[in-house]
């Protein structure tokens, strides 16, 4: 449950931030995951998988990167079409 609202919770500022710049689309992200995260990159990517299956960020480029500092999942960076 958890580990869905997290994901839930970057969808939403990610479709916020598409909208804030009435972009055309979402062409790649870059998250950042913390030392206090329970969550390493195949994790996270698991569940952005199941999130996004058969929507339009279904192919949005992923980067992740791993952090030593104690933070959890953060995002970091959207790249957008206009």
């Amino acid at each position: 449950m958890h580990d869905s609202s997290i994901i839930n919770s970057l969808l939403r500022k990610i479709a916020a931030i598409s909208d804030s710049h009435e972009a055309a689309s979402v062409t790649g992200i870059r998250v950042r995951l913390g030392a206090t995260s329970h969550m390493d990159e195949a994790h996270f990517r698991e569940h952005w998988d199941e999130a996004t299956r058969g929507s339009v960020l279904s192919d949005v480029e992923v980067a992740v990167e791993l952090s030593p500092e104690p933070f959890g999942v953060m995002l970091v960076d959207v790249d957008l079409e206009a």
